[in-house]
C-alpha cells in the first residue's frame, strides 16, 4: 500500500512538471509581443489611373443605330465617362525599419501605383494621418521594394532578425491588412524551410500562420519581435489562406534592403555561366565520387571565360564555400560584391583546379544583347550510326541550313531516337547536336564510337554527352550498356 501511494505522488509530481515545462514553452498570451511590435506594421493604399471606356464597348456593337442611345443611358447612370481616367486602389502591408522612415514592404504591392499612402498603426506617438511614401527602389527577383515618409517625429520600428534560426515548429506572428480589414495579427508555426516558389534568389519560411490578400509586405515575427520574414504569397485553390503561406526571409530581404537603400536598385554578382545540376549518372560519367557541385554546360563572354572556366567544369566551391546544387551557386553568386576577385574550384578531367574571377554585374549582363546562338528544325535523312539508342550524322551543310546551326558549331546531328531507349528518357530528340563526348569535341561518329570505347576501357559506366538544342546546351549521361 505504502509503495503504491508513494507511486502515485511521483506520477502526480511528473504530470506536474511536464505541465510547467509546457507553459515555459508557449506563452499564456502573445499580447505583450503584439502590443510591442505592432505600432512599426503599416497599412499601404496604392492608387493607380486607369484609362478609361472609350465607349459602350461589350453592350452594342460599334457603330450600331443605338451606340448613341446606350452612351446617354451610361452617361445618365454615371457609367460613361467616356476618355476620362479612373482611379483603382489596391491594398498592402508594411513595416517600418527605422525611426527616419524607411519602410519595407513587397513590389507586387506598389508596382505600377502611381500615388502611395501609409497608414500608422493607431497608438501612441504613431501619426494620425495618412503619409506619402516615394519608392527608393524595388526587386522583382525577391519581390521586395523599399519605401519612405517623412514623419513629424521619430518613427518606432522593428529590427530583422536571422532566419536561418528560425527552426520548423518554431512559433511565428504574422501582421497586417488582410482583405482590406486593418491591423489584424495571426499566430503559427514555422511549416517548412528553404522554400523555393519560381525565383532565382527564393528562399521562403512556409507558416500555418494565416496569411490573406492584404497581408503581403507585412511581417511573420519570432518569438523575441524580430522580423523573419516578409509575407509575400499563399498556396490555395481558393484565393484564401489554407495554412500554407510564404515569407522571403529575412536574410535575404537585408541584403536587398542595403542596396535598395545604398544603389536605389540591387547589385548582384555575375559569373557568366550557363549551369546544371549534377546527379548520380552525370557524377558517375564524369568521375565525381558522388552528386555535388554545378556542371558549366557554357560559357559565354563574361567574367568567367576570362579566368578559363571550360564548358564541363564541374563548380565545387565558390568564394571559399562548398556548392551543393545550380540553386546553392546561384545564390552565392548574387550575394557575392561586384567587382569582387573570388576563388573557384572547379574540378576537370579527374582533379581539382582554383581559378580566379572578378565579377561582373549580373543586372548589367541581364540586359546586355544575348550571343547565345539559335537552333532549332528536324534532321533530315543521312548516312547514320545508331550508338546509345541514337541514330546520328555529322552535320553537312545542307542540314547546318536546315537546323540553323552556326558555322562555328561542329558535332554530331541526332536523326533519330529510339522511343524505348534512355536517351528518350531524358530528353534527347531528332535535331539535337552533340558536341562533345566524355567531356572531349565530336566532329565525325569515329569520335564518337572511340569516347565509347575509351569509356569502357576505363570501367565507366555512363557517357557524358554535351548537347545543344536551341542554342541552348546541356549535359546527358547515357549508360554504355544501351
Amino acid at each position: 500500500m505504502t509503495m503504491r501511494l508513494i507511486w502515485l505522488a511521483v506520477l502526480s509530481m511528473a504530470v506536474l512538471l511536464m505541465q510547467a515545462v509546457t507553459a515555459m514553452a508557449r506563452p499564456e498570451s502573445l499580447a505583450p509581443l503584439a502590443e510591442r511590435v505592432s505600432p512599426s506594421v503599416v497599412n499601404i493604399t496604392t492608387t493607380t489611373v486607369v484609362e478609361g471606356r472609350t465607349g459602350p464597348q461589350g453592350i452594342v456593337p460599334e457603330g450600331s443605330p443605338f451606340e448613341d442611345f446606350f452612351r446617354e443611358f451610361q452617361d445618365r447612370n454615371g457609367n460613361g465617362n467616356g476618355n476620362r481616367p479612373r482611379r483603382s486602389s489596391a491594398l498592402g502591408s508594411g513595416f517600418v525599419i527605422s525611426e527616419d522612415g524607411y519602410i519595407v514592404t513587397n513590389n507586387h504591392v506598389i508596382d505600377g501605383a502611381d500615388e502611395i499612402e501609409i497608414e500608422f498603426f493607431p497608438g501612441e506617438g504613431q501619426p494620425k494621418k495618412l503619409l506619402p511614401a516615394e519608392v527608393i527602389g524595388t526587386d522583382p527577383n525577391t519581390d521586395i521594394a523599399l519605401l519612405k515618409v517623412k514623419a513629424p517625429a521619430p518613427l518606432k520600428f522593428v529590427k530583422f532578425g536571422d532566419s536561418d534560426t528560425a527552426r520548423v515548429g518554431d512559433w511565428v506572428v504574422a501582421m497586417g491588412n488582410p482583405l482590406g480589414q486593418g491591423f489584424s495579427l495571426s499566430a503559427g508555426i514555422v511549416s517548412a524551410r528553404n522554400r523555393e516558389l519560381s525565383g532565382s534568389y527564393d528562399d521562403y519560411i512556409q507558416t500555418d500562420a494565416a496569411i490573406n490578400r492584404g497581408n503581403s509586405g507585412g511581417p511573420l515575427f519570432n518569438m523575441d519581435g524580430d522580423v523573419v520574414g516578409v509575407n509575400t504569397a499563399i498556396l490555395s485553390p481558393t484565393g484564401g489562406s489554407i495554412g500554407i503561406g510564404f515569407s522571403m526571409a529575412s536574410n535575404v530581404v537585408v541584403r536587398v534592403v542595403e542596396q535598395l537603400k545604398e544603389f536605389g536598385e540591387t547589385r548582384r554578382g555575375w559569373l557568366g555561366v550557363k549551369i546544371q545540376d549534377v546527379d548520380a549518372d552525370l557524377a558517375e560519367a564524369i568521375g565525381l565520387e558522388k552528386a555535388r557541385g554545378a556542371l558549366v554546360t557554357d560559357v559565354p563572354e563574361g567574367p568567367a571565360k576570362e579566368a578559363g572556366v571550360l564548358a564541363g567544369d564541374v563548380i565545387v566551391s565558390f568564394d571559399g564555400a562548398d556548392v551543393r546544387d545550380t540553386r546553392s551557386l546561384v545564390r552565392q553568386v548574387g550575394n557575392a560584391e561586384v567587382g569582387k576577385t573570388v576563388r573557384v574550384v572547379v574540378y576537370r578531367e579527374g582533379k581539382t583546379e582554383t581559378l580566379r574571377v572578378t565579377l561582373g554585374r549580373r543586372e548589367d549582363a541581364e540586359r546586355g544583347p544575348s550571343s547565345v546562338p539559335d537552333g532549332s528544325g528536324d534532321a533530315p535523312g543521312s548516312t547514320e550510326k545508331e550508338l546509345l539508342g541514337l541514330s546520328v550524322g555529322v552535320l553537312t551543310e545542307q542540314m547546318r541550313s536546315e537546323l540553323n546551326v552556326g558555322e562555328d558549331v561542329e558535332g554530331l546531328a541526332i536523326l533519330s531516337v529510339d522511343e524505348t531507349s534512355e536517351a528518350w528518357e531524358k530528353g534527347l530528340r531528332a535535331g539535337d547536336v552533340i558536341t562533345e563526348a566524355g567531356q572531349q569535341k565530336v566532329t565525325s561518329i569515329s569520335d564518337l564510337e572511340a569516347r565509347v570505347e575509351e569509356a569502357k576501357e576505363a570501367g565507366r559506366k555512363s557517357l557524358l554527352l554535351l548537347v545543344r538544342r536551341g542554342g541552348e546546351p546541356r549535359f546527358v549521361a547515357l549508360n554504355l550498356a544501351e
